[in-house]
């Protein structure tokens, strides 16, 4: 990885595990990039009439080999489905994340724009992660105007398309995908016959928090505007259970429908639910450590009582305990003020993989860069310069903030209903 530090480009290589989702993605290459998106570019997702409500979920429909049904037959036969007119468009595609690639599609009803990911169930962890967001994001029963939002999912095989419902044991299809994620093998699917999963979710047209704060002159009231969202959307999701895992600007997004940025957390491949896991479950197994204190008297779930195993993320953005493997939901607040961090004082380094400048903080040692997560590892000790720059305007609220959310032991980082509120008096003092 190539960082840029002092008007100097130097190149950092990672000394321990890389994140997951880069493994994911190495396994697309540049050909098969440019001819999926020949194939994809102008196909229309069409929709069918709605029939009986009798075994919904699992009555498959056919779709043709440009096109993808995207309302179901409800009757177990086909007679009765009439084709109307295409409810979407696919127009361009705009990005290829760690496992699936997104488009742009358009709402042929009311012409609204939608983003569309197309992931291919090719391999179990492509379908671990597909799950991973669809289980965070149809968990939500309540919207938040800071998180992307989940309009449908539909798995596509063998010329057939199905609606997918969180935790339809009646569908087949949906037991097949769970099962292939905890098998690690393939059990849907095969290169003749292709399976693939659609989302259709909420299109952002200012591009990520990099692409926003990175073409704009630095602007105190947008900073404390973000700071606010950021903190709001992280308060929900761990209200509602939800360990994002992977927080980076990357996967913040930028709306501006309303005239005004609106900031939407995006990107749930990582995330953990940590809600109504028992020891059976896969995701029980990696959060069983926490025991009978995950719960408060009430019944509520505390999200910062869970232990979670799986080291991933993004190398930059990574708390110290997840390099170590054991933690909870405060290694989002880490997250958190890297980003906050960088976005204040516009640090930035260079991608080796995609040559895009992205907001990061990090440390320097001789001539490597280090994460900031991994150097407290190696040094607890380590005093953080906060704020980096000398000419810095950073209050010295905005400094402990920070200080505390970067704190070395996670007990000593506010959690997300903390941080909200020191965020609201940090920003309204400034």
């Amino acid at each position: 990885m190539d960082v840029c530090y002092g008007g100097r480009r130097m190149t950092r290589t990672p000394r321990s595990l890389r994140a997951y989702k880069r493994l994911v993605e190495a396994q697309h290459s540049d050909i098969k990039i440019k001819s999926e998106l020949k194939r994809e570019m102008g196909k229309v997702l069409r929709a069918l009439s709605v029939g009986s409500e009798k075994n919904s979920e699992d009555t498959d429909v056919p779709v043709e080999e440009d096109c993808l049904y995207m309302n179901f037959c409800r009757s177990q036969s086909l007679e009765h489905a009439v084709v109307m007119a295409p409810r979407y468009s696919l127009l361009r595609q705009v990005g290829r994340g760690s496992y699936g690639i997104v488009f742009e599609a358009i709402a042929r009803r009311t012409g609204a724009r939608v983003a569309v990911k197309k992931l291919q169930c090719n391999a179990p962890e492509n379908v671990e992660l597909a799950l991973a967001e669809f289980w965070a994001l149809a968990s939500l029963e309540k919207k938040h105007e800071n998180v992307v939002q989940l309009e449908e999912c539909v798995l596509q095989r063998n010329g057939m398309a199905q609606k997918m419902s969180h935790g339809n044991k009646r569908s087949k299809q949906y037991l097949r995908l769970v099962e292939t994620s905890l098998k690690g093998e393939r059990i849907l699917g095969c290169p003749e016959e292709p399976c693939y999963l659609w989302f259709v979710m909420e299109f952002c047209e200012a591009g990520d928090l990099n692409q926003y704060i990175l073409s704009r002159r630095p602007d105190p009231r947008t900073n404390k505007s973000f700071m606010r969202q950021l903190s709001s959307a992280v308060d929900f999701l761990h209200k509602n259970n939800i360990v994002h895992r992977d927080l980076k600007p990357d996967n913040i997004l930028i709306s501006q429908k309303s005239g005004l940025p609106v900031l939407k957390v995006a990107d749930f491949g990582l995330s953990k639910v940590c809600a109504g896991l028992g020891a059976g479950d896969k995701e029980g197994d990696e959060l069983q450590a926490a025991g009978s204190e995950s719960h408060g008297n009430d019944g509520t779930v505390n999200v910062n009582k869970f232990w979670l195993s799986s080291t991933c993320g993004s190398d930059f953005f990574m708390a110290p305990e997840v390099w170590e493997g054991h933690y909870t939901a405060k290694a989002d607040i880490f997250a958190l003020g890297i980003i906050i961090w960088a976005m204040l004082e516009r640090i930035t380094f260079i991608d080796a993989e995609s040559r895009r400048e992205l907001l990061g903080t990090y440390v320097r040692q001789g001539s490597e860069i280090v994460p900031v997560g991994e150097a407290l590892l190696e040094n607890p000790k380590m005093v953080l310069h906060i704020p980096q720059k000398t000419r810095s305007t950073m209050s010295e609220g905005m400094k402990r903030l920070l200080q505390d959310m970067l704190a070395v032991n996670p007990q000593d980082r506010p959690d997300a209903f903390q941080l909200k509120l020191r965020v609201d008096q940090v920003t309204c003092a400034a």
